[in-house]
């Protein structure tokens, strides 16, 4: 998709810099995707108490068989 976007230069030029990407679509194609990738993640803390184990569930067991 092609559109024109107002960017604010020192922010491009700080991403780009701290990225080591060398174009503007390249650092805000990998900003646009890291915005994806945080907003699709769980937050964790949500799922506290919404877990249940099985009774017999070792996770210890699990760790040491390494699967």
């Amino acid at each position: 998709m092609r559109t024109n976007i107002l960017l604010d230069d020192e922010l491009v030029e700080s991403a780009m810099r701290v990225s080591g990407i060398t174009t503007k679509r390249g650092v805000v194609h990998a900003a646009l995707e890291d915005f994806v990738a945080v907003r699709m993640r769980k937050n964790l803390s949500e799922l506290k108490g919404k877990i249940r184990f099985a009774e017999d569930y070792d996770y210890k067991k699990t760790r040491r068989s390494g699967s």
